[in-house]
């Protein structure tokens, strides 16, 4: 294989490509502003991989997590089974604790529960998330489908909160709906999430 060079000598200075990179094609394929809403749902199609951004998710009750799960007949149901690890950091504002670990109540074994994207995200005005969710190839009707996940919130007791998560749908079957909610009943006061495919 040969050894592919780019025309610049650094990335912040790079102008051009050299034609052997395949950059692939990231559209916006949907966006949903919240307006106390219940859930978001999103139709997928057949794009190689989904990325989900959503941006400043803001409860309209305190220390709400925010939650996905998918669907294999076209948002009927959301209950595709998921085994996932989640693990989490934090600091809070009067820097007196600080805490890197693994959340074994936010993982899921073989579960048709909603997967954690969060963790308690504040309602306070300025409190809220924001993060991303990338699930591979949802159309596959062979494998399984990964995801990966973060989020950084705001926590409900004055926590600057990360979140890592990751696991697979443990489906063969096309994943062609996804679904995002609070865990409990309560709605989606506001925030946008943007869907982008990608080839």
């Amino acid at each position: 294989m040969a050894l592919t060079k780019l025309n610049n000598n650094g990335i912040a200075g790079v102008t051009a490509l050299p034609s052997s990179i395949a950059l692939g094609d990231m559209t916006l394929v949907s966006s949903a502003t919240a307006s106390g809403s219940a859930t978001i749902d999103f139709t997928l199609g057949d794009y190689k991989e989904y990325q989900f951004y959503f941006v400043n998710i803001h409860p309209a009750n305190n220390a709400e997590i925010f939650t996905f799960n998918g669907s294999t007949d076209n948002g009927s149901n959301y209950n595709v089974t998921k085994t996932s690890t989640f693990f989490y950091s934090y600091h809070n504002e009067s820097d007196t604790e600080t805490r890197l670990d693994y959340e074994a109540g936010q993982d899921l074994a073989q579960s048709t529960n909603y997967q954690d994207l969060t963790g308690q995200i504040g309602n306070d005005n300025d409190q809220n998330a924001s993060g991303y969710l990338h699930i591979f190839n949802p159309s596959s009707t062979t494998y399984v489908k990964h995801f990966i996940g973060q989020s950084q919130i705001t926590e409900a007791t004055d926590y600057s909160f990360t979140s890592h998560l990751a696991g697979y749908m443990n489906t063969t079957s096309a994943i062609n709906a996804i679904q995002f909610k609070f865990r409990t009943s309560n709605n989606i006061d506001s925030g946008t999430i943007l869907m982008y495919g990608i080839n």
